[in-house]
């Protein structure tokens, strides 16, 4: 089978980006957050984990258009990105090649349209119209994903990477801050798509230990970007990481050791879709693409 995964991410990140512009035709907002909310939402991300839950959607034979669903993470995932950039946490002035939410719209209202997109978000995960997913299933999804991204999860690593700047390196600290802060949503991204594909317990497993072992790797590689990356390609500062005394892979294993447990990473995950069959090829080269990314 010839897959080229330029082809597929581009389609995806198309219907997204169609669900994304309609969605916010079907209410109104005070302007300037919603010309907040949008200046974030579409400034060129990767969409990488609303494609992600798509692909394993597909990889465990759903049918229904899910789209809605996945793009609910992507909502998820910016409020957390405009909330990191905030003064009182990296205090970043650049994401995306773009100025950051708040050096536009100011911190008052780049924290309303982060805490609009999370609440958003599960505003779409409960609305039963867009698929025909039973009511127990997303309640499931929705169980999953705020797990993921609150105090069990992505808030926690959050917490941890603010508390631990500048602080000596510690290998069990930059673990939980990658499992939790990057790993956690990435997971469960994957996870999401196979329970609103209803699959069986032992795909579902296999998926986590890919889900895990991909949002592991990908936050490795950022850490060897800001080092080795150019400011261009990454769409942020250079080096800042390092500048901010960061707890990253790098700084805690050094540049090879790094890259050494991002590939062993990556084979686990590909390891973990040998039950599956062509259908998860999306999987298997988004895997390949998260080692070799620039940006």
């Amino acid at each position: 089978m010839n897959f080229e995964l330029k082809k597929y991410l581009k389609d995806k990140k198309a219907k997204i980006e169609e669900f994304i512009k309609s969605y916010f035709q079907t209410f109104s907002t005070p302007p300037i957050l919603h010309d907040s909310v949008l200046y974030s939402l579409t400034a060129g991300g990767k969409r990488l984990r609303p494609i992600l839950c798509i692909a394993s959607y597909e990889a465990c034979d759903g049918m229904e258009n899910i789209v809605p669903y996945a793009t609910a993470i992507e909502f998820i995932h910016t409020y957390s990105l405009i909330h990191d950039d905030l003064p009182a946490m990296d205090n970043d002035d650049l994401r995306r090649g773009k100025p950051t939410n708040h050096k536009v719209f100011g911190e008052g209202i780049a924290i309303l349209a982060g805490d609009g997109l999370l609440t958003e978000a599960f505003t779409i995960l409960s609305n039963k119209d867009y698929a025909n997913i039973s009511s127990n299933t997303l309640l499931k999804v929705i169980s999953e994903i705020s797990k993921a991204a609150g105090l069990r999860g992505m808030v926690a690593g959050q917490a941890y990477d603010l508390i631990s700047e500048g602080k000596e390196p510690d290998e069990r600290v930059v673990e939980f801050i990658h499992l939790y802060k990057t790993a956690a949503m990435i997971k469960a991204s994957v996870k999401v798509g196979a329970i609103l594909a209803e699959a069986s317990e032992e795909k579902i497993k296999n998926l986590e230990i890919y889900g895990q072992s991909i949002g592991l790797a990908f936050q490795i590689v950022d850490d060897i970007l800001d080092i080795e990356g150019t400011t261009e390609a990454m769409g942020k500062p250079k080096g800042s990481d390092i500048e901010k005394g960061k707890m990253t892979y790098p700084r805690v294993f050094g540049i090879e050791k790094s890259k050494q447990k991002a590939k062993e990473l990556i084979d686990k995950a590909l390891e973990s879709l040998t039950m599956f069959n062509h259908k998860a090829e999306p999987l298997r080269e988004i895997a390949h693409y998260i080692i070799k990314r620039t940006s």
